[in-house]
């Protein structure tokens, strides 16, 4: 009990040895494969209903009440007593363009060009990338490459806006809103199980552990049918 009052509340009494984040996708359904039709909308509304929830804490409003403007292209760093609350970077679902469910309500799914997110997970005082924003790229994983024709990113090119770090904690972080990268999948074959990578790049990513799927990337599957 003693011991347990020495350790902050707020930050791991360590931190010299960060490791690198997972990642995670949305939507999150029935494991790693995303399967729908596109001529039966029962196939693919709940992915469509699980995004608009997801998303919602991400509505421009909420975002533009709760949390505040920031410099893009640096990270923002907060000083202070640890127990201070800070203040969260805004980001609008409006910065996801096509992937935001604002002009398109389906998402792509109603078209067969689904959009899925990607998530960086949560990790108290790392700041992703040395200075450099993360970028996402995506590529077949295993198969015949054409099979993912085209891919498109937001916002941006795919990358995670440095202003979005350090993450301070839940106890502190309270309107903290994780930074996310659409992925608007354009031209996928159809009627086919095509196996999909999407990994993190920068300074101090790790990507190519074959004993963790998660760990700087996310492999998963998409069956599109007509």
């Amino acid at each position: 009990y003693v011991m347990l009052l020495t350790l902050s509340p707020y930050t791991p009494t360590y931190r010299d040895r960060v490791s690198p984040p997972g990642v995670m996708i949305r939507p999150y359904l029935n494991g790693f494969t995303i399967a729908f039709n596109v001529s039966q909308p029962s196939t693919w509304q709940p992915y469509v209903d699980s995004m608009h929830h997801f998303l919602a804490a991400y509505d421009d409003k909420v975002q533009e009440e709760k949390n505040i403007e920031c410099i893009s292209g640096q990270y923002f760093i907060q000083g202070g007593n640890e127990s201070e609350e800070k203040k969260a970077c805004q980001f609008k679902r409006s910065l996801l363009q096509n992937c935001s469910g604002i002009e398109d309500p389906t998402f792509g799914y109603s078209k067969g060009q689904p959009c899925i997110l990607l998530k960086m997970n949560r990790i108290i005082g790392y700041r992703p990338g040395a200075g450099v924003p993360v970028s996402v790229d995506c590529k077949v994983q295993k198969g015949n490459e054409s099979d993912l024709r085209s891919v498109d990113f937001y916002p941006g090119n795919g990358t995670f806006d440095l202003m979005y770090y350090p993450y301070y904690g839940k106890f502190t972080h309270v309107n903290y809103t994780s930074p996310l990268v659409a992925m608007h999948f354009t031209d996928v074959k159809k009627n086919y199980l095509v196996p999909i990578q999407c990994s993190l790049n920068g300074k101090g990513i790790i990507n190519n552990l074959n004993s963790d799927r998660f760990l700087g990337r996310i492999i998963f599957t998409l069956s599109i049918g007509k």
